[in-house]
């Protein structure tokens, strides 16, 4: 399941500096995050820290990319392999 940004985004910021995979970048009008890189924080920590320090609310699991927590953790391996 990755993390998907809704167009509620008030374009802080603050989620970017706070994912360790570094999933979430500015887009043409919001935040977006890279589904091939979110692991919903999976193999760093136990929630989501976009979701935390998300002051509005706008990131939820994205619908069209659903995972099961070893898939996250497959990929999370896959990302961290070569650190």
């Amino acid at each position: 399941m990755a993390m998907i940004i809704t167009d509620e985004c008030l374009n802080c910021a603050v989620c970017e500096l706070e994912c360790p995979n570094n999933a979430i970048y500015q887009g043409e009008e919001i935040y977006e995050i890279n589904f091939n890189l979110c692991t919903e924080c999976v193999g760093h920590f136990n929630e989501p820290q976009c979701v935390e320090v998300c002051a509005v609310d706008c990131i939820m699991i994205d619908p069209a990319h659903i995972e099961t927590k070893e898939a996250l953790q497959t990929k999370y391996d896959k990302i961290t392999e070569d650190n």
